[in-house]
């Protein structure tokens, strides 16, 4: 037999007898259950959120990430925001707060590295291992083996690697340690008979070696000079190669656009195409032109996505955002399938767990977000700026936010 409750899961009625209704998760009660109905509206992604089935319960204001934290997974309507200790730091128990955490000394190797919950573990270098730095990641590594005919020069401690030596040094006693010097026996410069007589074929010589000369030296680095000398001189080179390019492409863009004039008027159209704002260029111009304002904007050093709204980046700023997206809590670069911050930023940009997990089938996911999230009409810097901060990486915020640069474009 049914119970009161199970007939009307909120236990309560209006004052007209009919049960009242519950507000779903993801949403929250604007008008308590009484005289009327319960009156629900759903709560406002990133911002606010419900967990529960409720009649009673408002939507909540979304737990904001503090200094030292970071957020592992973004506040939705339905799911409040899950705040841990940021990179190289652990929550401690002990004092309740986020601590740095531990380095390992020299001699003892990393066990275990440091997460958000848990502190580094250390342990002695023992049994043929040693570490000689004091690291946060690195175990202690095993101590290098002398092979024969090598010989050991120094035992391996925990502190320091082994050191060998080939046992049989190549034999140098046969070459001399240094070639004995010639001094040209050279009359004074103020005798009468230096320009009347040819000069002597006697020589002395000494064991001893010759004074340093400056004309060794500038022989000895004439090869990179010359190198050097040989790249500046490719950089006009190369300049002019580009430029040559460009103009090509201009030109051959110019001539199909005056071909296809050409032909229209020859099909009876007797304006001219530059005074025709409706006339269309041919679908082959179309490409030549999309083509020539791709490679423009690209030789020009800015990426920016065909689009009004699109984003205009410059590539190492794009691939600094990459880099500082695609970190683990490790500080170490991260795969395309493991929960770094820019799983965050996609659920924070309204993308659902499905498509997050395509764009983790990708070569390079990150770039595969950007670029679907950029073709969109909604997407501005703003907006990519206001996610990056909800999930703590205001310094990405600050690397894209840049003075506008002109792009080249046709």
């Amino acid at each position: 037999m049914p119970t009161l409750i199970d007939s009307c899961p909120s236990g309560s009625y209006t004052t007209s007898g009919e049960c009242c209704k519950q507000c779903q998760p993801g949403e929250g009660v604007v008008t308590p259950c009484g005289a009327t109905q319960t009156v629900c509206e759903p709560c406002l992604d990133s911002e606010t959120f419900s967990e529960n089935f409720s009649h009673t319960e408002q939507c909540q204001p979304c737990t904001p990430c503090s200094e030292l934290m970071r957020m592992l997974t973004p506040c939705t309507d339905a799911n409040d925001a899950v705040c841990v200790c940021d990179y190289g730091f652990f929550f401690s128990k002990m004092t309740g707060r986020c601590e740095i955490c531990t380095v390992c000394p020299v001699g003892q190797g990393v066990l275990i590295r440091c997460n958000f919950d848990h502190d580094t573990m250390c342990e002695e270098c023992v049994d043929d291992t040693y570490s000689d730095q004091e690291t946060s990641f690195d175990p202690c590594m095993p101590c290098s083996v002398c092979d024969q005919p090598e010989m050991e020069l120094r035992s391996c401690t925990p502190f320091s690697d082994a050191v060998c030596q080939d046992a049989d040094p190549p034999d140098t006693s046969s070459f001399p340690s240094s070639l004995p010097y010639v001094t040209p026996f050279l009359p004074p410069f103020s005798s009468p008979s230096y320009s009347s007589s040819p000069a002597p074929s006697v020589v002395s010589y000494t064991d001893k070696s010759p004074p340093d000369s400056p004309t060794e030296s500038v022989t000895t680095a004439d090869p990179g000079l010359k190198r050097l000398g040989l790249s500046k001189n490719l950089i006009p080179i190369y300049t002019s190669i580009l430029a040559a390019v460009l103009l090509g492409l201009v030109a051959f863009i110019i001539f199909k656009w005056w071909n296809s004039c050409k032909k229209n008027k020859q099909g009876g159209n007797n304006r001219a195409c530059s005074a025709n704002p409706s006339q269309t260029p041919s679908p082959e111009g179309e490409k030549l032109f999309k083509a020539f304002r791709v490679f423009t904007v690209i030789h020009s050093g800015v990426v920016k996505i065909d689009g009004g709204s699109g984003l205009s980046l410059p590539l190492h700023t794009r691939e600094e955002v990459e880099k500082l997206l695609n970190r683990t809590c490790e500080g170490e670069e991260s795969g395309a399938n493991e929960d770094t911050d820019w799983c965050s930023l996609a659920g924070l940009l309204g993308y659902k767990e499905e498509h997050i997990a395509n764009f983790k089938q990708e070569e390079r996911p990150i770039q595969a977000l950007l670029s679907h999230w950029a073709s969109q009409d909604s997407a501005n810097i703003d907006s990519l700026c206001t996610a990056l901060k909800k999930i703590n990486r205001e310094d990405i915020a600050q690397s894209i936010t840049v003075k506008p640069t002109a792009t080249s474009t046709v």
